[in-house]
């Protein structure tokens, strides 16, 4: 039924302005803002909706993944622009807040202005 669809996802935050600065500017993804609405237009055509909900709760788990292909620089390059890496019990970080050793690929998580939890994770 939806084999052929061009379906994307989406999250909700509690300020589109900051989200767009903060995607836009820090991140620096293509935004688009229309109606309200804000896309991320990541490279090979992926979209992604994000929306202004004012009883946001943020997340509790990842909403959007960044695969690297150095993910140390890119930890580096985002604490540069201002972004705090998040910690979290049970899992074993680097000093940097990676994690490695996890059974998957080094990761590393973050969150947006609205405290969605995003990801940058090593590519292979």
């Amino acid at each position: 039924m939806f084999g052929k669809t061009r379906a994307f996802s989406g999250f909700a935050v509690d300020d589109i302005d900051r989200a767009a600065e903060f995607y836009g500017r820090t991140l620096g993804l293509d935004v688009c803002e229309e109606h309200g609405l804000l896309t991320l237009r990541i490279e090979g055509g992926t979209r992604v909706l994000v929306y202004p909900k004012p009883d946001h709760t943020p997340a509790s788990f990842t909403v959007l993944n960044f695969p690297v292909d150095d993910i140390d620089r890119a930890v580096d390059g985002l604490v540069r622009r201002g972004v705090a890496f998040q910690r979290y019990p049970g899992i074993e970080h680097d000093e940097k807040g990676i994690a490695r050793g996890t059974g998957g690929p080094p990761i590393a998580w973050f969150t947006d202005p609205a405290g969605n939890v995003l990801a940058v994770l090593q590519e292979d």
